[in-house]
């Protein structure tokens, strides 16, 4: 009943998103798991949603909403997961290199690792250019319920100091996994090498078909002087006002870490550093995204707005630096 309560929760959720009437809206708009990138001036922010959600902003405040990357649900991912019809495209990750765009993308059953990251690549991000088109190149990683323990959700592509493409991705079960892709983005690269790069403690009598009780996803890594920051998300998103999402980071020198937090615990056991939790205005904030613009950075994420019954909302706060290089948000 738990897990029901929750996918209707996060079935409505996806809902609110999907419906909003709007194309242009200054603030606060729907959004949840929200990227952003910019071209020639303008701000992109893609989310989950029918086919997944785009909008545009000069400003990144006043947003335009744009038509879905997909207009149908990609065939491989109808027939790869039981019961998808394009109506819950989770969170996206958007990057550039080597004259495209790359769109990472989630499919999956709700509460489930039946789930599958996908790739489409354009090589514009500007509706009105003739060269605008998304191409899809289908399943990139597949979990499976019953052989493995990690679910292939919430993707972020990060590049190591040689420019070479890793995945990061990852969402309850045992955790956070990085791996290594091929140059061209549509493959894990061999030989296989997978790692947890951050995990919680879960209840070892609980079946591996459950999600379980470890409640960590939503990895981004951001490199800033010698560190890779990894970001995750902590407890528990898409229940309104029940929502206990915070935001968690730790460290390493290297991509494949160990990243530790500002105490020194590894975040393979369960550490980490608190950036942003929720408060009387904000039930839960998370799945969070990090940018540099005109030398400033950014902490893009979602909030489940107290003030419209927990409705997710995007949210851009400027993000700082303190003495010993960790980050803080900015007041």
């Amino acid at each position: 009943m738990k897990n029901l309560l929750t996918a209707l929760a996060f079935v409505l959720c996806i809902s609110q998103l999907a419906t909003a009437q709007d194309t242009k809206s200054k603030g606060l708009i729907p959004a949840h798991d929200p990227v952003m990138i910019r071209q020639d001036g303008t701000y992109y922010m893609f989310c989950t949603g029918t086919g997944i959600a785009m909008w545009s902003s000069k400003d990144m405040q006043t947003w335009k909403q744009e038509k879905p990357v997909f207009a149908a649900a990609p065939t491989w991912a109808v027939q790869a997961v039981p019961g998808f019809r394009n109506n819950h495209i989770w969170a996206p990750d958007i990057s550039f290199a080597n004259g495209q765009y790359n769109l990472f993308y989630s499919v999956s059953a709700f509460g489930k690792n039946t789930s599958c990251i996908g790739l489409a690549t354009n090589k514009t991000l500007n509706p009105a250019s003739p060269d605008y088109k998304w191409v899809d190149h289908g399943k990139v990683i597949q979990s499976v319920p019953g052989r493995d323990m990690w679910n292939a959700i919430d993707p972020n592509l990060v590049r190591d100091e040689a420019g070479k493409p890793w995945l990061a991705f990852g969402s309850f079960w045992n955790g956070i996994k990085l791996v290594k892709l091929q140059d061209d983005l549509t493959k894990v690269a061999q030989p296989e090498q997978w790692r947890t790069v951050a995990s919680r403690p879960r209840d070892p009598k609980l079946t591996d078909s459950l999600a379980g009780d470890a409640a960590i996803e939503g990895p981004f890594i951001f490199k800033k002087g010698g560190y890779y920051y990894l970001f995750t998300s902590f407890d528990y998103c898409c229940r309104g006002p029940q929502s206990t999402y915070k935001m968690m980071v730790g460290r390493a020198k290297n991509v494949t870490g160990p990243y530790v937090d500002r105490s020194g615990a590894g975040l393979e056991q369960g550490g980490g550093t608190l950036v942003l939790q929720g408060d009387s205005n904000w039930y839960g904030v998370g799945h969070n995204s990090v940018y540099t613009f005109d030398n400033t950075d950014y902490l893009v994420f979602h909030g489940y707005d107290a003030a419209e019954k927990g409705r997710p909302k995007l949210r851009i706060e400027k993000l700082n630096w303190d003495k010993e290089g960790w980050p803080i948000v900015a007041k």
